[in-house]
C-alpha cells in the first residue's frame, strides 16, 4: 500500500499530466476545486442517550478535500480525494496515517445530447436524501462503486443502473465481507419536473451477503438475501407560496435472518414561504409535517415489519441529534413517528436563523413482562444560526436538546465554520 506521501504525489502528476493535456487540447477544460469543512462539536448524549455519570464529550474534527474535473468534448472525468482527521488522532511528528482516501473517481460518457453513461465511485443522490444521500454530515461521506446510465428529455428524467462489490481480485469465489454495504445492487429512478410540480419514482434491489460460520469461525456456506424497495420517492406541488409534498416507500423481500419483510415509510408536509423584504432578501418559511417508519413489535419476531433508510442522509430529516436511523441506530426496531415543525428565517441574503422541533413516537408496541409501554420517545429542538461572511466562506452554529421520558436531557452543541467550495481556478 502506498503511503501519504506516494499518493498525494501520484495525484499531483496526474493534475500535471491533465493539465499539459488540457492546454494542448482545444476543446478541453480543467478545474480544480476545494473544500475545508472544521467542525467542533460538545456531546452529552448525542447518537445514545447517556448513562447517568457518565461524562460528555468535546472534539474538533476536520475534512480537506480536492476535486479534479476534466471535460473533453463528449467525456468528462472526475476525481475526489479527502482527508478526514480528529484533532490529535495523529502525532505532531506523523508520518504516515490512513487518514487520505478516495472520495469519488468517475468517468462520463455522453453517448447523445439524450443519453448519458456514468461509471466508477460516485455520489447517489437524488430527491429529497431521503433514500439515496450522499450523507455529507459525515464528514466522509457516503459513495458507491456503481454504473449509472442516465436519460433526460424534456422535462422527464431516466437513471438505471447497478453495483457489484468484492474485497479484492478473487481467484475463486469468495464472500464479500463488509459491514453495511451491499454485495450487489440495482437502481431505477423515473422523474418528471415542471415548474409547479415534481414527481419521481424509485426501485431499489439490495442483495447483502449472507455468511454461514461454524463454531471455529469457518465459513461453511454464503448466499445473498435480497430485499427490494419500491417508492414513490417525491411528488411536490407549489402555489402561491405553498408547497405540498410528501414521500411513500414500500419494502418487500428477504432480511439476513431470512424474515419476510414488509415495512413502509410515509411522509406528508405543508410549507410557506412569504417575502418580507423582497429588497434585502428577507424571508420566513414554515413546514409542518410528519413521517411514519413502520417497526415490528417485540411480542412479534417471525415477520420483519421495520423500515430501512438504508443509504439516505437521515441526519437531513429525524433530528440533528442523529438518535434514529443515523450509524444504524434504531434499525430493526420499533419504527418512528415523527412529527415535526421547521421555522426558517433568512434575515437578509447573508444570515440565517432556524428552529425544528419534533415529537418522537414508536410505530409499534415495546411489551415488558406483559404490559405495553408508552410510546413516547421524546420531544427534540434544533436551533441552527448561519452567516456568509463570503461567497467562499460561512460559518454554523448549532444547538439540540432532547427532552426525554426519562430523567436524563441530552444535548449536543456544535460550531461548523463552513467553506463553500472553491473554484474551479
Amino acid at each position: 500500500m502506498k503511503n501519504f506521501s506516494e499518493k498525494v504525489a501520484l495525484i499531483i502528476t496526474y493534475i500535471a499530466c491533465a493539465c499539459i493535456f488540457a492546454v494542448s487540447t482545444m476543446h478541453a477544460q480543467f478545474s480544480i476545486n476545494g473544500q475545508l469543512v472544521t467542525r467542533a462539536e460538545f456531546r452529552n448524549g448525542y447518537g445514545v442517550p447517556l448513562s447517568l455519570g457518565a461524562d460528555p464529550t468535546f472534539f474538533v474534527s476536520q475534512r480537506l478535500r480536492l476535486e479534479a474535473d476534466y471535460k473533453l468534448d463528449i467525456l468528462n472525468i472526475f476525481a475526489s480525494v479527502q482527508d478526514i482527521r480528529t484533532w490529535g488522532n495523529t502525532s505532531q511528528l506523523n508520518i504516515y496515517d490512513a487518514l487520505f482516501s478516495v472520495h469519488e473517481a468517475w468517468g462520463e460518457l455522453d453517448i447523445d445530447s439524450t443519453w448519458k453513461v456514468k461509471i466508477g465511485r460516485q455520489e447517489l443522490t437524488y430527491d429529497n436524501s431521503r433514500f439515496w444521500g450522499n450523507v455529507d454530515w459525515a464528514l466522509q461521506a457516503r459513495s458507491h462503486d456503481f454504473l449509472l446510465v442516465k436519460m433526460h428529455s424534456g422535462n422527464t428524467s431516466l437513471h438505471f443502473g447497478g453495483g457489484f462489490n468484492q474485497n479484492y481480485e478473487p481467484f475463486r469465489g469468495v464472500p464479500f465481507i463488509s459491514n453495511n454495504q451491499y454485495k450487489t445492487a440495482q437502481m431505477l429512478w423515473l422523474n418528471h419536473n415542471t415548474k409547479s410540480f415534481n414527481a419521481s419514482m424509485m426501485f431499489w434491489n439490495n442483495g447483502l451477503q449472507n455468511i454461514v460460520k461454524d463454531s471455529t469461525g469457518l465459513i461453511t456456506y454464503y448466499d445473498i438475501r435480497y430485499m427490494q424497495t419500491l417508492g414513490l420517492s417525491d411528488i411536490r406541488y407549489s402555489f402561491d407560496g405553498f408547497t405540498l409534498s410528501g414521500f411513500y416507500y414500500h419494502q418487500f423481500g428477504s432480511d439476513l435472518a431470512n424474515r419476510t419483510v414488509s415495512a413502509f415509510d410515509a411522509s406528508a408536509q405543508i410549507s410557506h414561504e412569504y417575502s418580507i423584504d423582497a429588497e434585502e432578501l428577507q424571508s420566513m418559511r414554515a413546514t409542518a409535517g410528519f413521517e411514519l417508519l413502520s417497526g415490528t413489535s417485540n411480542t412479534d419476531q417471525t415477520k420483519n415489519s421495520s423500515y430501512s433508510p438504508l443509504y439516505g442522509t437521515n441526519h437531513m430529516h429525524n433530528g440533528y441529534m442523529d438518535l434514529f436511523y443515523v450509524g444504524g441506530r434504531h434499525e430493526n426496531s420499533v419504527g418512528l413517528l415523527d412529527v415535526f415543525l421547521r421555522l426558517r428565517y433568512d434575515h437578509n441574503k447573508r444570515f440565517f436563523s432556524s428552529l425544528n422541533i419534533h415529537s418522537y413516537s414508536s410505530a409499534a408496541d415495546f411489551v415488558v413482562n406483559g404490559e405495553t409501554l408508552n410510546r413516547t420517545l421524546g420531544t427534540e429542538i434544533d436551533v441552527t444560526l448561519g452567516y456568509v461572511f463570503h461567497d467562499a466562506v460561512s460559518v454554523q452554529f448549532g444547538y439540540s436538546q432532547l427532552f426525554a421520558p426519562a430523567p436524563s436531557m441530552p444535548y449536543s452543541p456544535w460550531v461548523q465554520p463552513t467553506p463553500h467550495r472553491i473554484g474551479p481556478i
